[in-house]
């Protein structure tokens, strides 16, 4: 009998667009406060990095919290701490201070959009379908917010921006307390047990929880699908920092590379609708790996391009539906993989990774631009992206493709979901 997963309801859509869009609010937000405190490039530079430090370090922990206490607990608590968080910004005018704030508000924001993932999994139980419309509804915040705290910097500055910050934190709040919390691992069968207690000493990361995280990596389909975001997130980073170094120095202007970055989420949103039906169509790691291994592809053929904007137009719109298309796979798959009740603990893993590989690759990168050159890099570090992959295709094709079917379709039971 096939197990018909759960519809999610409406308002973890609306949640997931109010948590993604919270994050880039402030990402665009510190650099412009920065720059009007008289702050150098380098100042705003560790600002900017400093939002990920905590996640780093605690994303696993922060998972299991939510799998032990309720997601949705776990993330209202961060995105109460960010709102309370948001008037305090226009106060600080030094920077050190400031950097502390941005240390900790970042946490909070990378916790509460953690915290939105994990819940849709969960309630969704990991079915590609609803993951891909909640990734949708995540690219509508993310070209929106940026919008509003423009708009918002330049009628008042400071203060009404962070304001706005306040306020988009209680529409999310809203948004989440509508939605219903995720059932907690029950301590057998039978029984379900209400939320445990949180202790003080439940605050302090332990190490066999990261143990038992990082052994998550040992189900192939976990394995895979962090190869798959360590290459994803390498595009990523090659589009943020040598993709515009390049266009500039072909005399591309900031509206055209602008339009450029705009194609790019806006048709992965509209990719992410397609998950579902790509999640039907045959093995989804063969279909992510395809997928991961063109994108690498269209970025690395940029300086081919050279400065038709309409090709290099083609080349985001393509390479943003097939980003589009993979990430709900791959939170799916993870999700299906370790169970009803790692959902936190897998998807700490995962902004662990990422994280990660998004303050290692830019230097890297960097690096590479210095002594080659940024037209030549994009194909060196092209070569690199692909070779990386071919153990990554290795795996997936000695994968066992009824196994992998197998994990995808049928649920796991209580008592082994719970180990």
């Amino acid at each position: 009998m096939t197990h018909a997963p759960p519809r999610a309801p409406a308002s973890i859509y609306v949640a997931g667009l109010f948590a993604m869009g919270y994050t880039e609010f402030y990402i665009f937000l510190i650099p412009l406060y920065g720059l009007s405190l008289g702050m150098g490039a380098s100042e705003i530079g560790l600002l900017v990095g400093a939002r990920s430090l905590l996640a780093v370090f605690l994303s696993i922990h922060i998972g299991v919290l939510m799998d032990r206490f309720g997601t949705r607990r776990v993330t209202l608590f961060f995105v109460w701490t960010a709102m309370a968080l948001a008037p305090v910004f226009p106060l600080i005018l030094w920077f050190w201070p400031l950097w502390m704030l941005q240390v900790v508000n970042g946490g909070a924001l990378s916790f509460a959009w953690s915290g939105s993932q994990t819940l849709i999994a969960q309630l969704a139980e990991g079915e590609a379908e609803s993951i891909g419309r909640f990734s949708f509804f995540a690219r509508i915040g993310t070209t929106v917010a940026p919008i509003l705290v423009g708009i918002a910097w330049d009628c008042g500055g400071a203060w009404p921006s962070y304001m706005l910050g306040f306020a988009w934190g209680a529409l999310l709040t809203i948004a989440l307390l509508r939605a219903p919390e995720a059932q907690i691992a029950p301590a057998d069968a039978s029984a379900r047990r209400p939320p445990i207690r949180f202790r003080a000493r439940d605050a302090l990361p332990r190490l066999p929880n990261y143990v038992h995280c990082f052994a998550l990596m040992a189900i192939p389909a976990v394995a895979t699908t962090m190869a798959i975001i360590f290459l994803r997130t390498a595009t990523n980073g090659v589009q943020s920092s040598l993709y515009v170094v390049y266009l500039n120095g072909v005399g591309l202007t900031g509206t055209s590379i602008g339009i450029l970055f705009a194609a790019i989420e806006i048709t992965s949103g509209l990719g992410s609708l397609f998950a579902g039906r790509a999640m039907r169509l045959g093995d989804p790691q063969r279909t992510m790996l395809t997928g991961t291994v063109l994108s690498i592809l269209l970025i690395s053929v940029t300086p081919f391009i050279g400065a038709i904007f309409a090709l290099l137009l083609l080349a985001q719109a393509l390479r943003g539906w097939l980003q589009g298309v993979v990430q709900p796979l791959m939170f799916s798959v993870q999700a299906k993989a370790v169970g009803r009740y790692r959902q936190g603990s897998v998807v700490g893993l995962r902004q662990t990774m990422n994280r990660l590989a998004a303050i290692v690759i830019p230097p890297a990168m960097g690096a590479i631009a210095d002594l080659w050159g940024a037209g030549s890099s994009f194909v060196i570090l092209g070569a690199l992206l692909l070779l990386l992959s071919a153990p990554v295709a290795l795996i997936t094709h000695r994968a066992p493709r009824s196994e992998t079917s197998a994990v995808l379709s049928q649920p796991q039971s209580p008592q082994t979901e719970a180990r």
